[in-house]
């Protein structure tokens, strides 16, 4: 990963205050759930469209 963006990620859980990791996380969360492929509970297939 680029240096940059991870520092800036790091700076972006410190004003949440949150791990990095809890972070990276979260942004990958919302991402899935916005592009509608967040896997329902207890599975790993997307939901139905």
């Amino acid at each position: 990963m680029d240096r940059d963006l991870l520092d800036a990620v790091q700076r972006w859980a410190n004003d949440d205050l949150r791990s990095l990791n809890a972070q990276i996380e979260f942004l990958l969360r919302r991402s899935l759930q916005q592009a509608g492929r967040l896997p329902r509970l207890g599975t790993d297939e997307p939901p139905a469209e």
